[in-house]
C-alpha cells in the first residue's frame, strides 16, 4: 500500500484510498455530504496546507525565483512541530494502508502537492507514481 498524490476533485483510481484534502478552504458550493461523493476528499485535513499568507505567494509566483521562495517558506512551515508529526503519521500510515493526499491546483508543479510529495519522500513514506 501506499500514498498517491492526487489532484482533488479528480476521479479516485481504483484502490485509492482514504482521500485527505490537504488543503486551506473546503471546496465552494459543495454540501459537505457530497465532498467524498464528488470525489473532493474523505477527510479535510488543512494541517499540511500553507498559511494563507504563504498560498498567496505561491498562487501569484510567475518566476523561478517566486517559486523558490514559496518553497522555503512552505517548508518552514511543514518543519514545525505539529506538521512534521502529522508527515511523520502520514509517512508510516504509507506502509499499512492506501491513501491519497491532494490539492486542487490544476499544475502540480506549481502547487504544494508536488513538494508535499517531497517531504513525505524524505520520511521514507511509499509513494505511487
Amino acid at each position: 500500500m501506499a500514498i498517491r498524490i492526487v489532484r482533488l476533485g479528480s476521479p479516485r483510481a481504483p484502490g485509492e484510498g482514504l482521500r485527505i484534502g490537504t488543503v486551506r478552504r473546503p471546496p465552494r458550493g459543495v454540501p459537505k455530504t457530497e465532498f467524498a461523493a464528488q470525489d473532493w476528499y474523505d477527510v479535510w485535513y488543512p494541517n499540511l496546507a500553507p498559511s494563507a499568507e504563504t498560498m498567496k505567494l505561491g498562487q501569484a509566483a510567475e518566476t523561478p525565483a517566486q517559486w523558490a521562495a514559496f518553497t522555503r517558506l512552505y517548508q518552514r512551515e511543514m518543519a514545525e512541530p505539529e506538521a512534521s508529526r502529522s508527515l511523520d503519521l502520514l509517512a508510516a500510515l504509507s506502509h499499512h494502508g492506501a491513501m491519497a493526499v491532494g490539492c486542487y491546483c490544476e499544475d502540480a508543479a506549481r502547487c504544494h502537492r508536488s513538494l508535499l510529495r517531497e517531504l513525505l519522500a524524505q520520511r521514507g513514506a511509499e509513494l505511487i507514481d
